[in-house]
């Protein structure tokens, strides 16, 4: 297939495991069932990957609570009561906050790397979260001895290693979550929060060689949490002009699901770079419907209309389940729509001659 086709990342969790979760933190299961139910999970997740065809696959992110917060896990430095964001229906996730310096990871996405490669041959791909997004648990009324500015500084250090590892790992694409990106335009529609956002991932980027960078992406979507968005009423153009000024060589984008979708194409066309290739989103992961491959064929020569097809590539919209608690779209579906993206994005390059 010439046109390289991955996923966002998460994949709703097995009952099985939020079962074992809630005995777990009610204290009626061990550590070690604990773990051998992740084992289980990782494993299934891995072999149903697999069986859709993805040429590129990924470990679901099972073992992580959110996509957002896996760095925080096991830090005693943060409290739960951070900054709230919250969603078109009415519920509201919270991140925590951070009470003392210095700023180091507690599990760093290279050791999601090293585990999955136990259970498949094929090229991994690891999500990671944003420095921009880990920067907003720095508390706005500071903190004594412990300055915003040399807590950013060791955001981005550990940033940069929590990408470097899954590099060294062995990982064929890292993908940097960047759902804040359209988020910030809403909070402050002045840009300046957007602004500061990419000048801090591109601090991040700039650690990274031409050569690595090719490997690393940048993910931006609306938010997708229990089928609801958090800033889908942004206009991408207030988003992109910005967004294609970032140091990765790809961009993963929500698009399936927008309004409009010709119009996102052509301010793709006028802004993006020689070096970057598009993986635009062809399956609405908020929609229950599974697609057929021939409506995802569609989506593609659409785009192709607008992006040089050796610059584009096919993606989900967004993780199907970025919270470990969001069961809104079952497991059977979030991989039978995996699949009509691979059929798709193979019936669309017959069309294209690539």
């Amino acid at each position: 297939m010439s046109i390289p086709t991955e996923s966002i990342g998460s994949i709703p969790r097995p009952p099985q495991l939020l079962d074992a979760l809630r005995e777990f933190r009610a204290g009626h299961l061990s550590r070690e069932r604990l773990d051998a139910c992740y084992d289980e999970a990782l494993r299934d997740t891995i072999q149903r990957f697999e069986a859709t065809g993805s040429p590129v696959i990924s470990d679901g992110e099972q073992t992580k609570s959110s996509f957002a917060t896996y760095p925080l896990q096991r830090l005693s430095n943060i409290v739960q009561d951070g900054v709230i964001i919250t969603f078109a229906d009415g519920h509201t996730r919270q991140l925590p906050k951070l009470t003392a310096g210095p700023f180091r990871y507690g599990v760093y996405a290279g050791t999601y790397v090293q585990v999955a490669k136990r259970y498949t041959t094929l090229p991994l791909k690891q999500a990671v979260i944003s420095a921009s997004a880990l920067s907003l648990i720095y508390p706005q009324e500071g903190i004594a001895g412990y300055s915003r500015e040399t807590f950013l500084d060791d955001l981005v250090m550990e940033t940069v290693a929590d990408i470097r590892g899954c590099l060294e790992q062995g990982a064929h694409h890292v993908q940097i979550d960047f759902t804040e990106g359209r988020l910030s335009v809403k909070l402050d529609p002045s840009k300046q929060l957007l602004r500061q956002f990419i000048d801090l991932n591109n601090r991040v980027l700039e650690h990274f060689t031409p050569e690595q960078r090719q490997r690393i992406g940048v993910h931006t979507c609306p938010g997708g949490d229990h089928d609801s968005t958090h800033s889908a009423e942004v206009d991408y153009a207030d988003l992109l002009p910005s967004l294609f000024q970032l140091k990765s060589g790809n961009i993963y984008m929500q698009l399936a699901s927008e309004k409009d979708p010709e119009h996102v194409l052509a301010i793709i066309k006028e802004h993006i770079r020689p070096n970057q290739r598009i993986f635009v989103g062809v399956i609405d992961v908020l929609n229950p419907d599974v697609e057929e491959p021939e409506l995802v064929r569609d989506r593609i020569l659409r785009a192709a209309e607008y992006i040089p097809v050796d610059q584009l590539g096919t993606t989900d919209d967004c993780g199907f389940s970025p919270f470990e608690d969001d069961t809104s779209t079952g497991r059977n579906t979030a991989f039978a729509k995996i699949r009509a993206r691979v059929i798709g994005t193979g019936l669309a390059a017959k069309v294209l001659n690539c």
